[in-house]
């Protein structure tokens, strides 16, 4: 493929995402509908949204790459995926009527409105934001490098500096109309590149008789079933922890909603895990000598497609990879704007001041991020790494909170420490990384010791309702500029209460 057209339809796709964003911004007033689409998100774009980040970065460069070099073990990225979505759906749906605009006001309303679980979490969810988009943006300096033959910095440069300028303009509004058109026609590229990998590969016997010969040569490393439970438990804690998922749950049209895409997302993805690793496989079976395995999926989308539609499936995965990316870009800029401005005592903006200001932020987190992605091109190591040490523990403290009243703000700041402290401590020895495969499930078991333990010997502090009050009234000047659905809700529902 000619990297020159690749180049112009990118460029393409970019103005076709810039003139979206320039239309969908009109009509923002306030800093809710910057950040949140003013809380009025629809059931088909939250599932469009969804689909799309879990089908992104991870799953194309990640999961295929790693069914390249470990067989069928590649579906756990997939299984952790679905299971990770699902329980959001179940567990955490009903959150969205509480009016939260970040996870850390959340995790907060689990320990009595703290202002230490509020701002200690708030930086580590800025973070891990920040981790997530360092994430996307070498995933897609990866396939542009790739296309082009571009070198990794200017790859990562023009990757940022894409996905920047639709977010800073048109806001949460354009993530999601972005994502949700990308997201059908990544779903079908991966569809139409399994089928035609297979075909390639002369029919599924020939496949499967590749995989018991690739068996016995010992040509394929399949993870030990500790390590493989362990990657579907760190992409589960991911998709549970992550702020941009939260958020997808805090800016739905309603309860029902949210809960109806991400139980269709989750469903849809479970099955969709076969397909990245069916296209691993194959492409060990093309192609052999690939140099490295997270340009599988890539090289078997140019060899067994027409030109016309490798370049068409290449750069649909190439804007799912910005579409993820922009999603985790919103939810840094949300925790700047809501959170850590109010902890250093700032007031919250108001107006078209806060939409402009936003902007400004949104800038500030690329090129964090840009920094941040500058350090590793080891996609799924990075990931795992970041997602044990930065996620862990926001993980444990959500759903120990959500389910257990007695979780004190000293457990859940416990909680936090130790995940980071535990996930170091297994990444600083060899010998137990080989063991677990990442870091994540040390972490979880270490840190809800620690939430538990310290709980106990702690005492509670505000009733959950009392916090809501709290945390309401702090985000007031916010909330009361978008009025209506916005305005200072109290919960009646005694299982949130």
């Amino acid at each position: 493929m000619n990297p020159l057209y690749f180049l112009a339809g990118f460029g393409g796709y970019l103005l076709l995402m810039t003139a979206l964003s320039v239309w969908v911004s009109r009509g923002q007033r306030s800093q809710d509908d910057f950040l949140l689409a003013g809380r009025k998100v629809s059931g088909g774009l939250t599932f469009g949204t969804t689909i799309a980040t879990m089908i992104g970065t991870g799953t194309s460069m990640g999961a295929v790459g790693y069914a390249y070099g470990h067989g069928w073990t590649g579906m756990m990225y997939g299984v952790g995926g679905a299971l990770g979505i699902l329980l959001l759906a179940c567990c955490f749906a009903q959150v969205r009527d509480l009016k939260f605009s970040t996870m850390s006001e959340e995790l907060s309303y689990y320990t009595g409105a703290s202002r230490w679980v509020k701002q200690g979490s708030a930086v580590l969810i800025f973070l891990a934001s920040l981790g997530w988009l360092g994430a996307h943006i070498i995933g897609g300096a990866l396939y542009l490098s790739w296309m082009t033959g571009l070198d990794m910095l200017s790859a990562k440069l023009l990757i940022t500096l894409a996905f920047t300028i639709y977010v800073a303009i048109g806001g949460y509004k354009a993530v999601i109309w972005t994502d949700s058109l990308m997201a059908l026609i990544l779903f079908s590229g991966f569809l139409v590149m399994g089928y035609s990998a297979v075909q390639a590969s002369g029919g599924w016997q020939s496949l499967t008789q590749f995989w018991q010969q690739a068996s016995q040569q010992h040509l394929f490393k399949p993870l030990p079933g500790l390590a493989a439970v362990s990657l579907a438990v760190a992409v589960a804690v991911g998709v549970l922890a992550t702020p941009s998922f939260r958020q997808r749950i805090y800016s739905g049209r309603s309860v029902q909603s949210v809960r109806r895409s991400f139980l269709f997302a989750g469903c849809l993805y479970l099955g969709f895990a076969f397909l990245p690793a069916l296209i691993g496989v194959s492409a060990r079976l093309l192609l052999p000598e690939l140099t490295n395995p997270q340009f599988a999926f890539t090289s078997v989308a140019v060899l067994v497609l027409p030109a016309v539609a490798a370049m068409l499936v290449l750069l649909a995965g190439l804007s799912a990879t910005l579409s993820s990316a922009s999603s985790d870009s919103i939810a840094a800029v949300t925790v700047i704007m809501h959170d850590l401005q109010q902890g250093v005592g700032r007031s919250p903006l108001q107006g078209q001041k806060a939409v402009w200001v936003s902007r400004l932020a949104v800038l500030l987190v690329s090129v964090s991020a840009f920094a941040l992605a500058l350090l590793s091109n080891n996609l799924v190591g990075y990931i795992t790494a970041m997602i044990a040490t930065l996620m862990s523990g926001l993980c444990v403290v959500a759903v120990l909170g959500r389910f257990w009243h007695r979780l004190t703000w000293q457990g859940a700041v416990a909680a936090l420490l130790a995940a980071v402290g535990t996930s170091l401590s297994v990444l600083s020895q060899p010998d137990w990384l080989n063991l677990w495969g990442n870091p994540c499930m040390p972490a979880l078991a270490v840190a809800c010791m620690a939430a538990v333990l310290v709980s106990l010997c702690t005492k509670p502090g505000l009733n959950r309702q009392q916090a809501l009050q709290q945390i309401q009234q702090q985000a007031a000047p916010t909330n009361s500029t978008v009025g209506g659905d916005n305005a200072l809700f109290t919960s009646s529902d005694p299982k949130l209460s």
